[in-house]
């Protein structure tokens, strides 16, 4: 029991900044939200729910265009498929004896930057270490579209705009170190980065949506790395699925 309350203890420390990031672009879903007519209990119910800004800020334009539930969830799933490779690499780090009803809750917590530390903790992954991260991230996330929604329009729009980015570098500061002490990692984020932009500028993939364009990235860039640079054991850094999918460098940045 000790041992569980310690794990959570680093959990929430290290889920800190994390929350500190989420505030920020959440506080801007929140006058979004209020924008699009949504009360301060809906739009936090959103965000307590979901946990997925690229999925909620969507939901804000398909709900304005009054879609049916059907289109409201494909559009959902398509967005938020990478989470269920982030899932698959996360279970890899839990030891064969933790319970599902464990990893049915550790699963709500996944996003990019909860997975991009988690996956990078050496060793096996203590469920209550996951905690930690989700107590503090998933507050920092619903607070701040509290108060962007009660906080209406009192925000000048430039602030508004630099508040929006802030995820931007916080996501880079979580593979930053990792790459520092791997080159083989930096070769791979590089990589990342260039084929994402390439897929971007690509008129072909214009009409794919960005949720699938990152499980093809994922798959196509993890595929390469596996087979030309097969790991011996546990590595030191991250594992080996999160080399392949914490650099995939999402376009939006977000959770």
């Amino acid at each position: 029991m000790e041992t569980n309350r310690i794990h959570w203890k680093n959990g929430f420390r290290d889920g800190i900044p994390i929350a500190l990031g989420y505030f920020a672009v959440s506080f801007t879903f929140g006058l979004l939200a209020k924008k699009a007519g949504l009360t301060p209990f809906q739009a936090v119910a959103i965000s307590l729910t979901n946990l997925t800004s690229a999925g909620q800020f969507a939901a804000l334009g398909l709900m304005g265009a009054s879609v049916t539930y059907l289109e409201m969830a494909s559009t959902q799933l398509i967005l938020n498929l990478r989470y269920c490779l982030m899932s698959c690499a996360l279970s890899q780090k839990l030891d064969s004896k933790v319970p599902f009803w464990h990893r049915f809750l550790l699963a709500h917590g996944v996003t990019d930057e909860i997975f991009g530390v988690a996956v990078c903790k050496s060793g096996k992954l203590n469920p209550f270490y996951q905690y930690g991260l989700m107590s503090s991230a998933i507050p920092g996330w619903t607070l701040g579209t509290f108060f962007g929604v009660i906080s209406g329009d009192v925000l000048p729009e430039r602030i508004i705009s630099a508040l929006s980015i802030a995820l931007y570098g916080m996501f880079i500061a979580v593979i930053i170190p990792p790459a520092k002490s791997n080159r083989i990692l930096t070769g791979i984020i590089l990589l990342s980065m260039l084929t994402s932009l390439f897929f971007t500028k690509l008129v072909v993939f214009q009409y794919v949506s960005p949720g699938f364009k990152i499980i093809l990235l994922t798959i196509l860039i993890a595929g390469m790395a596996a087979f030309l640079f097969p790991m011996q054991g546990e590595a030191e850094s991250c594992s080996a699925e999160g080399k392949s999918i914490a650099p995939a460098l999402r376009e939006g940045g977000l959770p």
